[in-house]
């Protein structure tokens, strides 16, 4: 683990290559919390405050590997989420009218034992972090079940994959001020997520979700580089669906701040919090009933044509609220 950091920055380093005329902005990760009990819904994964510009798409690919364990019980409930997604969302958004974009996510997720357990414990033991019983456990397994009151209100053990929920997404540009030394911008942005997906197998939460959010940043470029801040606010509701329905909140709040700093025109670095409130009630286990709260760290490359990369790792803050660990890959360019 202490060879992995130095050959990371070497790699940003020499991908970065000669500076190029225009500072790089900082813009948010795509990505969400990836329990598999939060991830059927519709929380939006796109915080930017631009929308597409006026007679361009923006395309992009995502992927989100998350690893889950967590393990907990009191005399009326038992939850064990123990497992592997992968989730890739292809997405297009298209601008209209100057100020508009519509857009569709189309997610493909699959569940699985996975191979991340033995690194994961490497990597607590070597940053001193607590196991939670991971390293006890029978590694590469799956098994997402919680039980009430004596019934097994769910079970999954066995891994498969298909086509998630599918989104529609819209946004309007509210303020936009660019000049160049900084650049500020506000949106506006709505979701309606569709009930395509298997909630049988956790690939869909069986309900219709609308979400409206307000997203907004600044870029400043310095002698030093591009420094910017990001935030966004907006609230979600929910039909009732397949999974806990009777447990299932219909209306969630969710957030997202964040800052980076880009040193050179082609590599920037970057933290960023997710927040939610709890997706259900009637439970007083934390991974059911308490906000969420999840750290997001890593950067973006900007690659040959204008490609952009962005890399990040995300850790639970608010324990057991999502996946210990979850990798995150992002490519998206503008056409």
């Amino acid at each position: 683990m202490n060879r992995v950091l130095p050959v990371a920055l070497l790699l940003l380093f020499v991908i970065a290559g000669p500076a190029a005329a225009t500072d790089m902005e900082i813009t948010p990760f795509r990505t969400v919390n990836q329990s598999p009990l939060v991830q059927i819904f519709g929380l939006p994964t796109l915080a930017e405050a631009t929308v597409a510009p006026a007679g361009k798409a923006v395309v992009s690919l995502v992927q989100d590997v998350a690893s889950d364990y967590t393990v907990s019980s009191t005399s009326r409930e038992a939850i064990r989420l123990d497992g592997e997604s992968y989730r890739w969302t292809l997405a297009a958004r298209r601008a209209f009218g100057g100020r508009f974009e519509a857009g569709l996510e189309v997610p493909y997720v699959l569940y699985g034992g996975g191979f991340l357990d033995s690194f994961i414990i490497g990597w607590h033991n070597f940053f001193g972090l607590p196991q939670g019983g991971r390293d006890s456990a029978p590694k590469n397994k799956l098994l997402f079940s919680y039980a009430k009151d004596g019934v097994q209100k769910l079970k999954m053990d066995h891994a498969g994959s298909g086509i998630g929920d599918i989104s529609l997404t819209a946004g309007m540009q509210l303020y936009d001020e660019r000049d160049s030394e900084s650049h500020d911008s506000l949106a506006l942005r709505t979701a309606l997520k569709l009930p395509s997906g298997d909630s049988n197998a956790l690939r869909g939460s069986g309900s219709t979700d609308f979400s409206l959010s307000l997203c907004g940043s600044m870029n400043n470029f310095t002698e030093w580089g591009s420094l910017g801040v990001f935030g966004s606010v907006g609230g979600m509701v929910m039909s009732a669906g397949d999974v806990l329905r009777d447990q299932q909140q219909n209306l969630v709040g969710f957030g997202t701040v964040g800052l980076g700093w880009g040193p050179w025109s082609r590599v920037s670095f970057k933290f960023q919090l997710n927040g939610h409130t709890a997706f259900y009630r009637g439970s007083s286990l934390v991974e059911l009933s308490r906000p969420s709260l999840m750290l997001v760290s890593g950067g973006a490359i900007r690659l040959p044509s204008d490609y952009r990369l962005d890399i990040g790792v995300s850790e639970d803050v608010a324990v057991a609220t999502a996946p210990d660990v979850a990798f995150h890959l992002g490519v998206s360019k503008q056409f």
